[in-house]
């Protein structure tokens, strides 16, 4: 029976630490933290024709009647809006980041790294300048900077043109080739992405032994305030406003969101997905009364928005990270990740380690360098399986609470008087 993925990152970690430990700062070390490195660049390149061909296929293929699509969305949104001002708090308030300033060589076991006190670059307040930032010139453009607000955009428009030509009769045949084609590329980029997955725990290995070879095991302390953080932030977004939503608004108290809830819950922790988690969720919403009509709605359709652990966690790791190298961020700049975060949480829905693929893409919108990107995110891996668990499971969570909330503003079929 194969080991499942975290188990297989935590023998990386393992293993790593006892090679580090026993070589330290060797060139053989050292090698092996460039070689983990690469999983990370080959990730990154796939995650971006992955997000244009994800959100394509899933404009292509939802049919939901206007009415009730917009109040998904406006619930979606709302919900999600909580989830930043949560993060964005706790990120403001605390400065976590602010810990690793001054320990970035030692972190990455790069020395030579070092955080610079400036802000990102093209930081502006202007939502004109931003907005001129987001359209891109060409349609290459977006993919050859990997910036995932324009290439979310083009996606969209893609779509709806897709959408609108295949109503001719005529055209009809042609758009459902291209559709069968896009939903063939998404089939493909899903298992270069699943090879690569699968060399993630060789990744955490070669970066581990490198940071341990350099700087000794006591690097890995300050990672508990990173994980603390993110953890609080999904407990508060999950454990605080979701219940308390579905028994202010949708008129379920504790005891039945999160008594009933509890098997999609667990299941979504120990799967690390929701998307598999779809039956157990539907099966907890039809005990707790929701309509199959929203449970469906919600769960299976909107699975593309409801995606709040992907997005908080995005946003919080980008706003820690940029701490940590000493950006000033203004407002503009952290709305900038929000943004982002929004777009790739929409991309990615469904798919395995989704938080993990396009955290890169998220930081380079924040304006993060490469080069400290791809040394930071290694390091980050060898506690995302726990925050892995975290996002499916806060995702598990806002589909429910997404289904209970549609149900509560569904209109009610009319009833006839008796003559």
């Amino acid at each position: 029976m194969r080991l499942p993925l975290y188990v297989r990152v935590l023998i990386g970690v393992g293993l790593g630490i006892a090679v580090g430990a026993a070589f330290g700062a060797y060139e053989f070390t050292d090698d092996l933290g460039a070689l983990g490195l690469l999983v990370i660049r080959a990730l990154k390149m796939l995650a971006v024709p992955l997000v244009f061909f994800a959100v394509i296929d899933a404009i292509i293929r939802t049919e939901v009647s206007f009415r009730m699509g917009g109040r998904l969305i406006v619930i979606c949104l709302i919900n999600v809006t909580v989830a930043f001002a949560i993060g964005l708090t706790l990120m403001n308030l605390f400065h976590p980041g602010d810990a690793w300033q001054g320990h970035i060589g030692e972190l990455t076991g790069r020395p030579g790294l070092h955080a610079v006190k400036q802000a990102p670059p093209g930081t502006t307040l202007s939502p004109l300048a931003n907005l001129s930032r987001w359209i891109p010139e060409s349609v290459a453009q977006p993919f050859s900077e990997n910036n995932v607000i324009s290439l979310v955009l083009l996606a969209i428009l893609i779509g709806a043109a897709i959408r609108r030509i295949r109503r001719d009769p005529e055209a009809a045949p042609q758009m459902a080739a291209i559709a069968t084609g896009i939903d063939g590329a998404n089939r493909i980029v899903m298992q270069a992405l699943h090879w690569v997955i699968q060399a993630v725990p060789f990744a955490v290995f070669g970066v581990v032994a490198q940071v341990v070879g350099n700087s000794g095991v006591d690097t890995f302390t300050s990672l508990a305030g990173f994980l603390a953080i993110i953890l609080a932030g999904f407990v508060l977004h999950a454990l605080v406003y979701y219940p308390l939503a579905a028994w202010v608004v949708g008129k379920k108290p504790p005891r039945v969101y999160l008594g009933y809830g509890a098997d999609a819950i667990v299941t979504g922790l120990s799967m690390n997905s929701s998307l598999a988690t779809v039956p157990v969720t539907l099966r907890c919403l039809d005990r707790m009364g929701v309509s199959p009509e929203s449970a469906r709605l919600a769960a299976l359709i909107g699975t593309n928005l409801n995606n709040d652990g992907i997005t908080l966690y995005e946003a919080m790791t980008a706003l820690f990270l940029a701490q940590a190298l000493g950006y000033d961020l203004s407002f503009g700049a952290q709305l900038t990740i929000v943004i982002a975060s929004l777009m790739a949480g929409i991309g990615v829905a469904g798919v395995p380690e989704a938080g993990l693929i396009v955290l890169p893409l998220v930081l380079a919108a924040a304006g993060l360098p490469d080069k400290l990107v791809l040394a930071l995110l290694p390091v980050i891996l060898t506690v995302d399986w726990i925050l892995a668990r975290g996002r499916s499971a806060v995702n598990v969570m806002s589909d429910m609470l997404v289904a209970i909330l549609l149900d509560r503003v569904k209109p009610k079929p009319a009833t006839t008087r008796a003559a």
